[in-house]
């Protein structure tokens, strides 16, 4: 079967596309930035760029692909406007799906119980019903709460978890879902695919179990052998509880408003017609967080929320910032000579972050503390577990925007809060029989705060790029001119 897979580079994309090259599949991507899109090892992949919400930019679908995947939607602090990304994306796809051979569209929603639903909520139900408004069979699969090492909601209980020995709880920890193992997504995900009966079909997807957000909260700190006390407070509003998440969690304010808007719904199954047409039994509660801690620990995490472009606030269109602004900008270029291998130092700079840290860490982490506070990301994304990153990543507040190694080149954008915007670079160049390590830091200010901001961080960035770039070159195992 020939496949479209859109949202690719997602959470849920990214772990799908092995699985349908695996089955055999000859499969075709569409994604905005093919930059961003990483083949897996030895795969045959047909790349297409396009931006869903541009109906001219999807003009050029294959015309003989049997089956789609919808793995699509949008996130905003606006509600109006990710529900018009979603639905614009939604009315062009289904227009543009129209002009293939496409018998079957997949699209993973959103599990609900509840008639008064959220702005997230509601806009992927939207979607479900603008894509079966045309002559193309949808199969639609609803499911709850995703359990999975690097999901969004399993990060967010983990933190909560493990870094409060007493939690003060708002209500909506009562209501009650059903959490499925991602393991389990992706087994229904592939077993619909030209599938006869699941043809205009909507099923519910959920584990076996249906528990409130307090018993999943408790049952986390069992599994992980700690005592948790929970206090409920019912005046807790979703707004302050979205800045307690901020604080306590790795997700940002946005992301943490649409999870709590999300968590006011009941999630429960009350259709079991797929398992009439897959018997299975799904794992529990307790097992999807063992094979997520078990992923965690074997540094084995395929794909994180943090990656996905959901998670960032740098436009779809980031490819225009590879190329390093500078009218408007100020700059500051520290360069440092180095005798050793200069593969073996680039590999060092591709270490930053995460655990591993840059230089001065304290003062890394009092600036995401200051940046939390400013509804920023701050330093709890860390990073994703791989050899080397990949352009589209997340690395604490960085985003990565281009990995070169034949040119020896690692470029960083800030998605902090900054009165401006900030780019990181590093780059290796050869010096007769020696190399040079260059970091350039620059920023485009906005208005005079942005300038002052500049200035007043010039002096202590000159100290922590000095010493990072000596720490770089020592894990290299070069030594300095």
């Amino acid at each position: 079967m020939k496949v479209l897979l859109t949202g690719a580079t997602g959470y849920i994309g990214t772990r799908l596309l092995p699985l349908l090259i695996e089955k055999g599949h000859e499969v075709v991507v569409l994604v905005r930035n093919p930059q961003r899109f990483k083949l897996p090892k030895g795969a045959k992949v047909e790349v297409i760029q396009g931006d869903l919400t541009k109906a001219d930019s999807i003009q050029n679908l294959p015309e003989d692909i049997n089956i789609a995947y919808y793995l699509v939607h949008s996130m905003s602090d606006d509600p109006a406007l990710f529900t018009y990304r979603d639905r614009t994306a939604a009315l062009n796809f289904m227009v543009a799906i129209q002009r293939t051979r496409c018998k079957q569209l997949i699209y993973l929603s959103g599990l609900v119980s509840d008639a008064q639903l959220s702005e997230h909520l509601h806009s992927r139900l939207e979607v479900e019903e603008i894509l079966k408004r045309g002559p193309i069979p949808v199969t639609v699969l609803r499911a709850s709460i995703i359990i999975g090492s690097g999901s969004a909601s399993f990060e967010m209980i983990r933190d909560l978890v493990e870094k409060l020995p007493i939690m003060v709880t708002p209500k909506w920890v009562r209501k009650k879902c059903q959490p499925i193992a991602i393991a389990d997504v992706l087994d229904y995900l592939t077993l619909v695919l030209n599938h006869e009966q699941c043809f205009g079909k909507t099923f519910e997807i959920a584990g076996p179990e249906a528990i409130t957000y307090k018993d999943m909260l408790l049952r986390f700190a069992k599994i992980r052998g700690l005592k948790r006390i929970l206090i409920p407070i019912l005046i807790l509003s979703p707004r302050l509880s979205s800045y307690w998440l901020i604080f306590i969690t790795s997700t940002n304010y946005y992301l943490a408003r649409i999870l709590i808007d999300s968590l006011k719904n009941d999630s429960i199954k009350t259709d079991d017609s797929i398992d009439k047409i897959f018997p299975k039994n799904c794992l529990t509660y307790e097992q999807a967080i063992d094979r997520a801690l078990q992923k965690i620990q074997q540094n084995a995490v395929v794909s994180s929320w943090k990656d996905a472009w959901v998670a960032s606030d740098l436009p779809p269109e980031y490819t225009s910032f590879i190329e390093v602004p500078k009218h408007g900008c100020f700059s500051q270029t520290i360069i440092q000579g180095f005798k050793g291998d200069p593969d073996k130092v680039l590999n060092a700079v591709f270490t930053l972050g995460g655990k591993e840290g840059y230089y001065l860490d304290w003062a890394w982490k009092i600036r995401g503390v200051i940046d939390k506070a400013y509804g920023g990301v701050g330093l709890r994304r860390g990073k994703v577990a791989r050899d080397k990153p990949q352009a589209g990543d997340a690395l604490d507040f960085w985003r990565v925007l281009l990995v070169d190694e034949q040119e020896r080149r690692f470029l960083l954008y800030a998605e902090m809060r900054l009165p401006g915007e900030a780019w990181l670079e590093f780059k290796i160049e050869p010096q007769e029989s020696d190399w040079l390590l260059i970091q350039t830091a620059t920023f485009r200010p906005k208005g005079i705060f942005g300038r002052i901001y500049w200035y007043i961080l010039l002096p202590s960035h000159s100290i922590i790029f000095k010493g990072m770039g000596k720490k770089l070159i020592q894990l290299g195992g070069a030594t300095l001119k």
